[in-house]
């Protein structure tokens, strides 16, 4: 592993950066500055920078270890959070921004998901720790580029790199392996690193240490990617997959679904979804879809999205009837309705993949029923059914489901009135 000359010299200048000019952030850098300590930021905030992205978390690294940190934030009036001090993290809060302020630091110890670390004052030393050559560059106050590890040229280039050699880096931690290929997905061009795939696949086997929340973090992550699917596709050849998610098998339908979602319709209430994506991903059933529910430690509301995507209980097609569409809206409701209109045309224009300009009318259609539902509940209650004089009990229930059936088979346009004359015929027939 050998650090460049830029790991002392700037090599490049940022553009104007927003979030460096805002009064909140300098306020941290007088606060962490005041004794003379040099600070820089670092990470995905330099390297969504050079690539002028949205900046989401700006990162910050210094020589002073968390305790001066805290001080010295206190001693500002600024709000500071003791958020990994162990590791040399602090989290610095000045009204909706915040800024993770962590030690220059180099790994004593490993052991594929945990470090024991030492805090150092080399800026080589820390940025040699961090996964890829895109992730170890280092911006100071006045935009000036610091990159220990060619991560411009890197970046540039399309190519997510280890820092070093690719399997010690996994070793070092096993979720890089995970976090290799989320990086592709969102800044790497192909072709992937050779040597970086032979390692994966090495290691593949250890993700199974991971915790589920982890893995999700990851695939969430991926998922929101532009085109995830190609990345998946290589991750199941590289059989990456099977060890933690061998459910994931429909790769075409989730490379139509995304396009879909954020280029072929523009709608407000479309965009990219993780967890549709993933759910449109699984070939499975319902036990499956829970099984990777609960493997990936997902919620429960995310949890049964999944399963109501991957086991459909409606099913949904382009030639579905106004009626149709109305009954299905009303047992899965708009936003189930949204998902399974969403995969099933991916699957449809993956199987057939020619483009059918009427069909997709059809689809849209569908999609606007969505978006202009409103729930409609059967005029009549279990009140109405005492009113007429039938007894308390399952009588009740039965005689109400046979009214909302003949209610729902003339689609849901009968009144009260006419409802409630129907309740009589079904109590007089029994």
């Amino acid at each position: 592993m050998i650090a460049t000359r830029s790991a002392v010299e700037p090599v490049g200048q940022l553009s104007p950066q927003p979030w460096l000019d805002a009064p909140e952030t300098q306020a941290v850098l007088d606060a962490l500055t005041v004794d003379g300590a040099e600070v820089r930021f670092v990470g995905g905030c330099v390297r969504d920078a050079v690539l002028k992205r949205p900046i989401r978390d700006v990162d910050i690294a210094t020589h002073d270890p968390p305790l001066v940190v805290l001080e010295l934030l206190d001693r500002a009036g600024i709000h500071a959070i003791p958020t990994g001090i162990e590791h040399g993290t602090v989290t610095a809060v000045i009204g909706k921004a915040h800024y993770e302020i962590t030690t220059l630091r180099e790994d004593v110890e490993t052991d594929g998901r945990h470090a024991q670390v030492a805090f150092t004052d080399d800026w080589t030393a820390d940025a040699a720790r961090r996964d890829f050559t895109m992730n170890a560059m280092f911006a100071d106050r006045q935009g000036r580029v610091y990159d220990p590890f060619d991560g411009l040229s890197d970046l540039g280039a399309g190519r997510v790199a280890f820092v070093g050699k690719p399997l010690r880096r996994l070793e070092e931690d096993v979720l890089r392996l995970l976090r290799f290929f989320r990086f592709h997905a969102h800044y790497g061009r192909p072709p992937m690193d050779a040597h970086a795939l032979a390692a994966c696949r090495r290691m593949a086997p250890r993700l199974t240490s991971l915790s589920g929340e982890r893995v999700a973090g990851e695939f969430v992550r991926l998922m929101q990617a532009p085109d995830p699917a190609s990345v998946m596709l290589v991750m199941q050849g590289q059989g990456i997959l099977a060890h933690i998610l061998p459910e994931a098998q429909a790769f075409g339908r989730l490379r139509v679904l995304s396009w879909l979602e954020t280029r072929a319709l523009v709608r407000p209430t479309l965009g990219a979804d993780p967890m549709r994506r993933l759910g449109a991903t699984l070939e499975t059933d319902a036990a499956g879809a829970q099984r990777v529910g609960e493997r990936l430690k997902l919620s429960a509301a995310q949890t049964r999205r999944l399963v109501s995507i991957a086991a459909p209980k409606v099913a949904v097609s382009a030639d579905m009837s106004p009626a149709e569409m109305r009954r299905a809206l009303r047992r899965v409701g708009a936003d189930t309705f949204r998902d399974l209109v969403l995969t099933a045309w991916a699957d449809a224009r993956a199987r057939d993949g020619r483009p059918d300009s009427a069909q997709s009318a059809r689809w849209v259609a569908l999609l606007d029923g969505a978006d202009g539902w409103q729930p409609v509940e059967l005029p009549v209650r279990g009140a109405d059914c005492l009113a007429l004089g039938i007894p308390r009990g399952p009588e009740i229930g039965r005689l109400l489901g046979l009214a909302d059936r003949w209610w729902e088979d003339n689609d849901y346009r009968p009144g009260r009135d006419a409802c409630l004359d129907r309740l009589r015929e079904l109590a007089a027939t029994g």
